[in-house]
């Protein structure tokens, strides 16, 4: 049980990543997530069942994602249209693109082909599935962390991490901005596109349907992971979006298992979701209205 909820926030956690990049380094609301999870569940699933084979299926699943995120930047940058209009209309093409890719089908199973999840298991030999599934997970999840990490020491990861708070700044030092957020939105949305991927492979099927209302667990793992502890670090800031994942995974199961003690069911998660990000919603609110001379020592966002 343990294992399991591991692994599926830890593939989680690559989407949640994608989402911390728009919301809170760029400041841009991007709907545009829903529709480029499953462009990525999508993509990996046809290239894999087409005998494209797994790795270029992961590759083709990012950078289909990063495309879409390119769209929605355009659409914002030369058309003027609102970050967020801009972001649903591009996941509302983003659906009759995802059931182009599945051949016309609402859903493709991944049936008798191997995927990167079914290879990883028969590596692991006698070691129990749910084991080897979980090691895997921690490599690969924490090696996109890793580089992640390193694009964000970066000058251009530092210019566009100083998008988000101020864009003037970044215009004054001689960068386009539209540029930048191009890059940015494109960027998250290939992590989500890869994490739709795995998730597909791990769950043995794609649905055009996969993403609907992601965006918003993808906040609430990242508010989440904002309260388990404060840090201005990229490096830490990362770390908070993967435990806040696996935290908010770990909420779904015990509210999906074991609800009905209060009445609880599987159709009761979405609001639990919702409700999940407005309370982090308040609680940052009333933090950042905390006086200065509380009792209690302030600051904390210093590693």
């Amino acid at each position: 049980m343990v294992e399991g909820i591991l692994v599926d926030g830890l593939i989680f956690a690559l989407m949640a990543m994608g989402v911390f990049i728009t919301f809170r380094i760029l400041d841009f609301p991007d709907l545009t997530v829903d529709g480029s999870f499953a462009t990525g569940a999508a993509v990996v699933t046809m290239s894999i069942t087409g005998g494209l084979g797994i790795f270029p299926g992961l590759l083709l699943a990012f950078l289909s994602g990063a495309a879409a995120g390119t769209v929605t930047a355009v659409i914002h940058n030369r058309l003027k249209v609102p970050n967020l209009l801009a972001g649903i209309l591009t996941m509302t093409m983003l659906y009759s693109i995802n059931i182009r890719v599945l051949g016309g089908r609402a859903n493709v199973a991944l049936l008798r082909v191997d995927t990167l999840i079914s290879k990883v298991i028969d590596l692991g030999g006698s070691v129990p599935r749910e084991i080897t599934l979980l090691l895997f997970m921690i490599i690969f999840t924490g090696s996109i962390k890793l580089l992640l990490d390193l694009f964000f020491h970066t000058d251009m990861g530092i210019t566009l991490g100083a998008m988000g708070n101020n864009e003037q700044m970044v215009i004054s030092q001689g960068v386009n901005p539209k540029t930048m957020k191009v890059l940015g939105v494109g960027l998250s949305n290939g992590l989500v596109a890869l994490s739709g991927a795995m998730l597909a492979q791990y769950q043995g099927f794609a649905d055009a349907n996969l993403g609907v209302g992601i965006v918003v667990q993808g906040l609430a793992a990242v508010m989440l992971g904002e309260f388990l502890f404060r840090s201005n670090k990229i490096g830490m800031l990362t770390l908070q979006v993967i435990f806040g994942a696996i935290l908010y995974k770990a909420l779904m199961f015990f509210g999906r298992y074991y609800g009905y003690y209060i009445n609880l069911t599987p159709s009761d998660l979405k609001l639990l979701t919702g409700l999940l990000v407005i309370a982090s919603l308040v609680i940052a609110k009333s933090r950042k209205n905390k006086p200065v001379n509380s009792s209690k020592r302030g600051g904390g966002t210093n590693a």
